[in-house]
This record gives structure tokens, sequence and C-alpha cells, in this order.
């Protein structure tokens, strides 16, 4: 059935929200140029001292891990030159695939401790993952406890301010190496070349989340509960299921990015009630726009493609 156009007395709802997602996407484009001189600032209240702390520490963790595989500090990276760790750190901050990735996770860190301290969700272990290792089906039962060996391990980076340079995506660890290349000229060539041949994505924490997730099939939509997902499969179903960026998704959990949260929900298939819940959860609120109860996933779908290419 071909959905028709939703509209509230005076102005249709699509428009309302189109609005709204554009204004949030703007306030999303500023964050990294924020970030860039904040991390080069000493004297910054505008984010939180807790969220640049963890940035640094995982910008200087991933030069730290580089320097090492090239034979340039102790196998930890502990004795890595400073001056070249310094200039590794500071190029991350000019790749925007980096420090896009490495602020998602501090938010996601957040999030996650939100969650314990809230509603007792335990950051590795949701209720959700505890039923998927209890599954009958032995490749979900096997997925289940590699992601929980996986997540655990996140966890305890997160605790130390690092994240494993394993642990990047793909295109993330391309444009690292490339920093990498552009500081350690002389001896980046076989650091890169082992680092590539050693980084299997689908084995991540980020991998195994998306093949735990898509191997749920239809039944992932309980996963869009955070109470009973927890953050990190939650983050992942909702990427999934709206075709949107893993780490955009996680800033839309924040402040600011109600509007396109909804619609990521919504686009996922969650009904406009469910999406009141979750609203509820994360931002303290579960007033939609008017109108968005009649308001179907592919248009919702639409209204974030759209707000994506105009950002093109």
């Amino acid at each position: 059935m071909i959905e028709t156009r939703v509209r509230t007395i005076g102005e249709p709802v699509e428009e309302n929200l189109r609005t709204q997602v554009a204004r949030g996407d703007d306030l999303a484009r500023s964050v990294q140029p924020i970030l860039r001189h904040l991390l080069g600032s000493e004297n910054s209240t505008l984010f939180t001292d807790e969220i640049l702390a963890r940035i640094r520490g995982m910008q200087g963790h991933l030069a730290r891990q580089l320097l090492a595989a090239c034979g340039t500090g102790e196998d930890s990276g502990a004795g890595a030159d400073p001056v070249l760790q310094l200039a590794l750190a500071q190029g991350f901050s000019d790749r925007s695939s980096i420090l896009a990735h490495l602020h998602a996770l501090a938010l996601e860190w957040q999030l996650a401790m939100r969650m314990e301290q809230h509603f007792a969700v335990d950051p590795v272990v949701s209720p959700l993952l505890q039923a998927l290792i209890s599954s009958p089906d032995a490749e979900t039962q096997d997925l289940a406890m590699k992601f929980l060996a996986a997540q655990a391990r996140w966890c305890q980076s997160q605790r130390r301010m690092q994240v494993s340079v394993a642990e990047l995506p793909a295109e993330v660890l391309h444009d690292a190496l490339q920093v990498h290349r552009s500081v350690c000229i002389d001896v980046a060539g076989g650091a890169e070349t082992v680092t590539r041949a050693a980084h299997v994505e689908s084995v991540s924490r980020l991998g195994l989340a998306a093949r735990l997730v898509t191997k749920m099939g239809n039944a992932a939509q309980v996963a869009l509960d955070l109470r009973h997902g927890g953050s990190a499969l939650f983050a992942t179903a909702l990427a999934l299921g709206s075709g949107q960026a893993r780490d955009a998704v996680i800033l839309s959990m924040h402040e600011g990015q109600a509007t396109r949260l909804a619609l990521e929900l919504r686009s996922a298939g969650l009904s406009a009630a469910a999406v009141g819940q979750q609203l509820l959860l994360l931002h303290g609120e579960s007033k939609l726009p008017e109108g968005f109860d009649r308001l179907g996933a592919e248009h919702a779908a639409a209204i974030l493609t759209d707000a994506h290419n105009a950002q093109r």
C-alpha cells in the first residue's frame, strides 16, 4: 500500500520533522570542529572533562600501539617517542572519521554507565545477551559468548580510557594508518602491512554485535529497548534497522537529537508508543511531534535519507 502524505492542521508533519532534523544535523556538524578546538586546549568547560579526557586517552593509546608496531617503542607502546606520539594524536584529531568514532565510543560508554546507574542494566551482560547465551541455537549461542567476551574487553579498555587498534572499523583503521604513515614516513610501511593483515573486522566487538543482531532476524526488534538490549546491542540494532551509521546513531541518543532518534526508531519499525518510551529513557521526555503516530516507517526513512543527502 502506498502511504499518503501525513498532514496536521496547517502544515505537513514531514516538513516539520525535516526542519527539526536539519537543525539537529547542524548541531551535529558543529561537534567535530568544537572537539578539535577543545582537544588542543587546556582550558575548556564547553564539553565535559570526562569525555575530552577519554578521547585524548584513546588517541594516545592508538598512537602508542602504532608506534610499537613499527618498532619505535616497547611492545606495549609505553616507551614510544613522546614527540611522535603527540604528533600522531594530533593527526588523529584532524581526521573526521577517527575523531567521530572516538567521540562515539566515549558517548557510548557514558550511556552504558547511565543505564547501569539509573536502570541497573549491566554494561557487559544485558538481559537480551543473557537470553542469547542460553539460546538453543548453537551458532547464536557461540556468537553471543564471543560478543560477551568482546564487550567485557571493551568495558575494561574504556575504564582505562583506551581502545584497541583491532577494534577499529576498517575505514577508521585506514585513516589512522594514513596518519601514521605521514608521521613515521621511514618505518610505517612494515607496521601498516602487519596491522592490516591482523585486522579482522568480523571478530571485533562491533562486527560480532552486527552478526549477532543479523542472526536474530525479525526478532532483533527486541534489542530496540535499551533496558533489555543494553546500549551496545541497541545501537547496533538501531543502526542496522534504520540504515544509519552506528556512530551517528549513538550521537542521536544525546542532547539536541531527539527528533533524529525518533525517526531512526520509527524507520526501524517501532510503533510511535514504543518510540516515546525510548525517548523517555534517553531524553527524559516522551512527547512526539503532532501526527508522528501517523508517519510510516518508509516516510521516516525517507526523511533521514534526504537529511543525509543534504549534508553531502
